[in-house]
């Protein structure tokens, strides 16, 4: 059930998707990493190791914004 995201080939990495949710998002953008993060800390969960490499990945994969972005 493990999915690696690759690079693209050409080295790049690709923009997260963004999420617009006004109302829901005080900041300008969060991660869903971060979201995650923030939701098992309030529920007490202590991080592993594997913890902050996961939150990155899923931050290069999804973004939440107050605000429609400028490339939408």
């Amino acid at each position: 059930m493990s999915e690696h995201v690759e690079t693209p080939p050409s080295g790049r990495r690709r923009k997260p998707h963004k999420v617009y949710l006004p109302g829901f998002i005080d900041e300008e953008e969060i991660g869903l990493g971060d979201v995650i993060r923030k939701a098992t800390s309030m529920a007490g969960v202590r991080p592993c190791g594997g913890c902050n490499e996961r939150a990155e990945r899923l931050n290069d994969w999804m973004v939440f914004s107050a605000r429609p972005s400028a490339d939408s």
